[in-house]
């Protein structure tokens, strides 16, 4: 197998039905996620060890099961899989409700918690590797006051534990809770930040996840994420509380 191809040859007797199998199994797994582009027939025949004819007929094979959209002159990119988890109107509901906010908090700590426990268990080398480098990037970030990075950061760290469960439902779902996360549909990060005061509890939480799934306790890494979920919480609860304060000594001093 080519290391810097997730792609494998095809046996002969296998041809396009076997391609199809094999990127279908990656779209299952998650290792091509949704708007990824495939590379080009020629890469793809060359890559799988079969004719361009064979791989075409795969391709079209799969973009008339849902799975790929080809755009004529730009190449075949992997269809939206889950969908919207929520419409428009509610995701203006939750924004209106805090209720329904935490709800979404309580969902988040039941799920990454689960993740965690499994990737510490499931987790392969690379996986590892992975996890490292985005540790790395949450400890430049916050060396640097890197706010852009520090987010962009936490979300990989997140994506790739929940990829290190090697669950494919837990996959596909949570990429779908986290791209609403990354739109700012239930809070927005920095406001988060700012409560923590520094961002260095928030680093901490995020060492102590990464370090136990790289070293494989699964107890400690469920417990380290459960605990991550309730840090947000709190901070959160605190913060509307205080903005609340802030708002009704406003008011007083107006009537003084």
């Amino acid at each position: 197998m080519d290391r810097n191809s997730p792609f494998e040859p095809v046996g002969h007797e296998s041809v396009a039905q076997a391609v199809v199998k094999q990127i279908e199994e990656m779209i299952l797994s998650g290792v091509l996620k949704e708007g990824r582009k495939l590379p080009s027939e020629r890469e793809l025949s060359e890559t799988l060890n079969v004719s361009r004819p064979k791989v075409r007929e795969a391709l079209k094979t799969l973009e008339n099961r849902g799975l790929l959209k080809v755009r004529h002159g730009e190449g075949s990119f992997i269809v939206p899989l889950t969908g919207k988890a929520m419409s428009s109107a509610l995701l203006s509901l939750y924004g209106r409700h805090s209720t329904a906010f935490y709800d979404y908090l309580e969902y988040r700590r039941e799920q990454e918690g689960f993740a965690a426990r499994l990737a510490a268990l499931r987790a392969t080398q690379d996986d590892k590797e992975r996890i490292a480098a985005t540790l790395d990037n949450l400890r430049k970030a916050q060396q640097t006051d890197d706010h852009q990075l520090s987010r962009t950061a936490d979300f990989a760290l997140h994506s790739a534990i929940v990829d290190a469960s090697n669950n494919a439902t837990l996959i596909h779902m949570m990429a779908s809770i986290y791209d609403l996360t990354k739109q700012g549909a239930f809070y927005n990060r920095q406001y988060l930040r700012t409560i923590d005061g520094s961002g260095e509890q928030l680093l901490n939480q995020h060492i102590e996840l990464g370090n136990a799934i790289i070293e494989g306790d699964p107890e400690r890494a469920e417990k380290a994420a459960r605990d991550h979920m309730d840090f947000v919480e709190q901070s959160f609860r605190a913060g509307q509380e205080r903005d609340l304060w802030e708002t009704m000594a406003a008011k007083r001093r107006l009537m003084a």
